[in-house]
């Protein structure tokens, strides 16, 4: 009988699997089992015809299953592949996408897993994965796939960028498109379908710890090299998602953590900065997924705002894909927001305000129970949630996941992800991403102490907590288990035996008592002290000091904005003592924000801005402090000299960064310090640069008049270099108080000694525009000047035009 039974499987196992196997054809696939081709499974039918039909053949469970997010292995999902009990779980009827599956990040035990690498191995298990949902799921809806990729795609060994913040430094076009089309082509080898980048905050508060994860403060240029990466993404047949929708970077008193809310932005404010880079990306790129935030803005939370998610989004913005919550996005809305009586009633409004998938650290049922309830009442109307699960499918067939759901060669991820061509591509983005903030000659000579000559400094001190670090080369948004090079062992490998290299940390990063040391100082421990001097002795038998200080990734990132902004810990101590030495010293920062760097900028030789560079990083800093590189990096935040200025930031309306007046009916005062210490667009190098012939055209044209405007920039110095041309505009008179100049151009120009190149910008209307008193853009007749300048502050040339 046993053997009966056994064969009785074996048959029904078999019938099972030649079942599963009937449902591919030559050029369609039977994903509802039915034995004909369907509206749905037809490639030669339009994506809404496709829609339409599988939408009409879905019961309320099924629809409601597209409407959360299954957090990978590791997180909610607790099998690394598909098992029997799947049968039994809530997403036997599909699911809208699967975040992070088996993506390895060696920060969390729980996801570590044998599918993460080599490559080809979670390519198939992928698509076993896959499979279950196509074979195993009465209508065979794919999932699609998610995961991060702000600096190189969150996956074992996969390619790895700088911090965003350094992409943004890059002021580079072209590598950010290249880095996107890498993140995107190896998201596709591995399996993935949907990237969650490029993060499109504007951030205004040089406090928050999530500046890091951004291009900087100023929209143009987040917008442009938004549309670079989200196409770049897209053009390997995988979604961009932007996040993070909107007006998310600004809490109030940059707080974030458990505060995570109430942004004090005017609303003409909130769309000339905020939601600027959203609708550029949008309009340039058609991402196909948008990401909403869990604050929320003037009293409504963003994830339950039908302003937001429908009538901005999709009414007036174009944007045609489906929006995914940010975490905790829909349970702040009930129990922080306090704007529902319950999660229930959170669920409602958020599916009535316009959002499609709920995404939160909690098994996907505790979304999808409630709103099954919801529509069962009657509370939830079926044709809202047709108009959601919709737009979810709509981007599943756009994406092909309905006529090729597999990856088709899972051997080629081997051969697609970091590449030698790709880890070339990341070490340039680290090379200029590198800002030169002072170059300055060392007591008793006349030349820069920057590039370091190896002939003439033949003993180096390399100090300070950051030059062994390599934490912060590796974040939980980006990829992990890469080699990193510190900037001590990047020093050491480009020197050689040329030079002696000597290594003494000096201190840690923090003190013990750090942050309240910031506020009530507290004295050197015996240790701390012995740390310190025997870094200051070595100086004293050294020819040159290189400090690396700055922050690790325990000081900045999400959940981690500051009060204040100093070095953390000892180290402007551990500074000054080697100051005293009176040798030369270069400070090499690394660090996620704008630092009040006061004393070091006024006291120290050199200061080369790294932020957080890629695991490649310690190269890149070599060679640009012992010259085989110039770096070449502008600032894309402006740097206060106290967190008594901020809001500190460029654009800026006019007069609003002024001083204070010397005498008048209004009094006077020197009660604050006034100015940048570094401006928005800063940025040295290793040699000069000349602009010369500016042509704008036409000087007197229409409001609707297209603009065409040429700089000739001339490299005047011995060595090669990179110049960021930077187009600004001021518009003379409005009818409302506009900024007192704004980006509207840039262009990174590499010239050869000696060498002229001519830039070319065309202004478009859209460029000129402002919001006006009914809150409508605008260009209005009258004087504009067209600027060109190495910086905001240093402006070369200028020019005015009338339009009428």
């Amino acid at each position: 009988m046993k053997y009966i039974v056994t064969a009785l499987a074996m048959l029904v196992a078999s019938a099972t699997l030649f079942a599963q196997k009937s449902i591919y054809h030559k050029d369609w696939i039977d994903f509802n089992k039915n034995g004909k081709k369907d509206i749905y499974e037809d490639p030669a039918a339009s994506p809404e015809e496709r829609v339409k039909d599988l939408l009409g053949q879905m019961t309320i469970d099924e629809k409601t299953c597209q409407t959360a997010t299954l957090y990978g292995f590791g997180r909610v999902l607790k099998d690394e592949q598909p098992t029997p009990g799947w049968k039994n779980e809530i997403w036997k009827d599909g699911i809208a996408n699967i975040d992070e599956m088996l993506n390895g990040l060696a920060r969390n035990k729980k996801a570590q897993t044998k599918y993460s690498y080599p490559f080809s191995r979670h390519a198939e298990a992928i698509n076993k994965v896959q499979r279950w949902f196509v074979e195993e799921t009465r209508l065979g809806i794919p999932v699609d796939f998610t995961n991060e990729g702000i600096h190189g795609l969150n996956h074992d060994h996969a390619t790895a960028f700088p911090a965003p913040i350094g992409i943004g430094s890059s002021w580079n076009r072209t590598l950010v498109r290249q880095m996107g089309q890498i993140v995107g082509k190896e998201a596709k080898a591995l399996g993935y379908t949907n990237v969650y980048a490029p993060i499109l905050d504007v951030a205004r508060d040089q406090r928050w710890g999530r500046v890091v994860e951004t291009y900087g403060e100023e929209p143009f240029l987040i917008a442009q090299l938004g549309t670079e990466m989200a196409a770049g993404i897209q053009e390997n047949g995988v979604a961009a998602t932007l996040k993070h929708f909107a007006v998310y970077s600004i809490p109030k008193g940059g707080r974030d953590g458990n505060a995570r809310t109430d942004p004090h932005v005017a609303p003409r404010e909130m769309h000339q900065l905020f939601l600027y880079p959203f609708k550029k990306v949008i309009a340039n790129a058609h991402p196909m997924g948008i990401m909403s935030s869990y604050n929320d803005w003037d009293g409504v939370p963003v994830t339950a705002s039908h302003y937001f998610l429908t009538e901005l989004l999709r009414q007036q913005f174009g944007f045609n894909g489906y929006v995914v919550s940010d975490s905790r996005a829909v349970e702040f809305v009930s129990e922080k927001h306090h704007v529902a009586r319950d999660y229930k009633g959170a669920v409602k409004m958020v599916m009535e305000a316009g959002l499609n998938v709920r995404t939160e650290f909690d098994p996907p049922e505790t979304f999808i129970r409630p709103l099954r309830e919801l529509v069962k009442e009657g509370a939830l109307s079926v044709e809202t949630l047709d108009q959601r699960v919709a737009e979810v499918l709509k981007v599943k067939f756009r994406l092909g996941l309905f006529d090729h759901p597999y990856v088709n060669d899972p051997k080629q991820a081997d051969r697609t992800v970091a590449t030698k061509e790709s880890e070339a591509v990341a070490l340039q983005l680290n090379r200029e991403s590198l800002v030169l903030l002072k170059n300055s000659p060392p007591r008793g000579q006349t030349q820069p102490l920057l590039p370091l000559s190896i002939n003439q400094y033949k003993k180096i001190l390399v100090t300070g907590p950051l030059a062994g670090e390599k934490s912060h080369a590796i974040s939980r948004y980006g990829p992990s288990n890469k080699e990193v090079i510190s900037v001590l062992e990047g020093i050491r490998y480009y020197v050689g035996d040329k030079a002696a290299i000597q290594y003494i940390k000096g201190c840690d990063v923090a003190d013990a008592t750090w942050p309240e040391s910031e506020i009530i100082e507290t004295p050197l421990t015996g240790e701390e002290t012995a740390a310190i001097s025997e870094a200051a002795e070595a100086a004293k038998q050294s020819d040159v000091v290189i400090a690396v200080v700055g922050e690790d990734d325990k000081r900045v990132g999400e959940s981690l904005s500051r009060t204040g902004l100093n070095l953390p810990g000892r180290q402007l101590k551990l500074l000054q003592e080697l100051k005293k030495t009176g040798k030369p010293i270069v400070m090499v920062l690394i660090n996620g924000q704008p630092l009040t760097i006061n004393w070091e900028n006024r006291y120290l030789d050199a200061i080369l801005e790294a932020w957080f560079p890629g695991p490649q990083g310690g190269t890149a800093v070599a060679e640009a402090l012992f010259g085989a590189y110039n770096p070449g990096g502008k600032l894309t935040m402006t740097f206060p000299k106290t967190t008594g200025q901020i809001e500190l930031n460029f654009p800026f309306k006019p007069a609003s960064h002024a001083g204070q007046p010397g005498d008048g009916p209004n009094g006077y005062g020197r009660t604050a310090v006034v100015g940048p210490l570094y401006p928005f667009g800063y940025g040295l190098s290793y040699t000069g640069f000349e602009y010369s012939n500016l042509r704008v055209s036409p000087e007197k044209g229409k409001t609707q008049s297209d603009i065409s405007v040429t700089v000739n920039v001339k490299n005047t110095g011995a060595v090669k270099g990179d110049e960021v041309v930077q187009l600004y505009v001021k518009d003379r008179v409005s009818s409302v108080t506009t900024y007192e100049s704004v980006l509207r151009g840039f262009e990174r120009v590499s010239l050869n000694p000696g060498e002229t190149k001519t830039v070319h910008f065309k202004l478009i209307p859209e460029d000129l525009s402002i919001l006006d008193k009914d809150m409508h853009f605008v260009v209005e007749p009258g004087t504009f000047d067209i600027m060109i300048g190495s910086s905001s502050e240093d402006i070369k040339l200028k020019k005015s035009i009338e339009l009428e």
